[in-house]
C-alpha cells in the first residue's frame, strides 16, 4: 500500500512563501526513556527532554509531541522510499528490542510544506490559533495543533520559516486556505 500512495501524493504548487517538501520516512514513536535511548543510537538523533522541542542531526529529526510521543522524520531521497522506511523501522525495532514501545510508520499518510518569508507567521496565524511570535514560539519549537479544521504538526525551523506536516488528504484544503490568506501579503 505505501508504494501506491507514494505515487498518489498530491501536487502542491510552490511559491515564494510556500515550498512543498519531498517525501520522507516518518514514524510516530511512543516510548519511555530506556526505549528512546536505545532508538537514538540507530536514529542518530537524540530525543528532547524539553517539551515541544525538535532536535535535528543531518536529514533526521525527532519532534517531541507529547508525553513519551515523538514524530521521527528522515528527509531526503535515500530515506523516503517504502523499502527505506521499512528498513529504518526494522533497525529501530531491533535496537529497542523488548522494551515497551509503539512504533508506527506514517510515511504514506503525511506530506509536508515549508512556509517561509517575512509574512510566514501572519499567514499561518490566519487559521492557526497559536501565538507564533518568535518570543513565544521560538526556533526549534514544535507542536500538534490545528490549521482551521485540519490537524497539523507545526515546527519553527527558522526565524521566518515553519515546517508544516499534515495528512495528505488535507493537502488541497490546507494549501488552498494558505493561498487565500497569503493574498493579503
Amino acid at each position: 500500500m505505501p508504494e501506491r500512495t507514494a505515487r498518489l501524493l498530491p501536487a502542491i504548487p510552490a511559491s515564494e512563501w510556500l515550498q512543498p517538501l519531498p517525501p520522507a520516512a516518518r514514524f510516530i514513536l511512543f516510548a519511555e526513556a530506556e526505549a528512546r535511548t536505545r532508538a537514538a543510537g540507530v536514529w542518530g538523533v537524540p530525543f528532547s527532554s524539553e517539551p515541544l522541542r525538535a532536535l535535528v542531526q543531518g536529514t533526521r529529526a525527532s519532534l517531541w509531541l507529547g508525553p513519551d510521543e515523538y514524530l521521527l522524520i528522515a528527509s531526503g531521497a535515500a530515506d523516503a522510499g517504502p523499502d527505506a522506511a521499512a528498513a529504518l523501522a526494522a533497525e529501530l525495532e531491533a535496537a529497542i528490542g523488548s522494551v515497551p514501545h509503539a512504533l508506527v510508520d506514517v510515511s504514506h499518510r503525511q506530506v509536508a510544506i515549508d512556509i517561509l518569508g517575512r509574512h510566514a507567521e501572519a499567514i499561518l496565524n490566519g487559521a492557526c490559533p497559536l501565538n507564533l511570535d518568535i518570543a513565544d514560539f521560538p526556533i526549534g519549537m514544535c507542536t500538534r495543533t490545528v490549521f482551521a479544521k485540519a490537524d497539523i504538526v507545526l515546527w519553527r525551523t527558522g526565524a521566518q520559516r515553519f515546517h508544516v506536516e499534515f495528512w495528505r488528504s488535507y493537502a488541497d484544503y490546507v494549501t488552498g486556505l494558505l493561498s487565500v490568506i497569503a493574498r493579503d501579503y
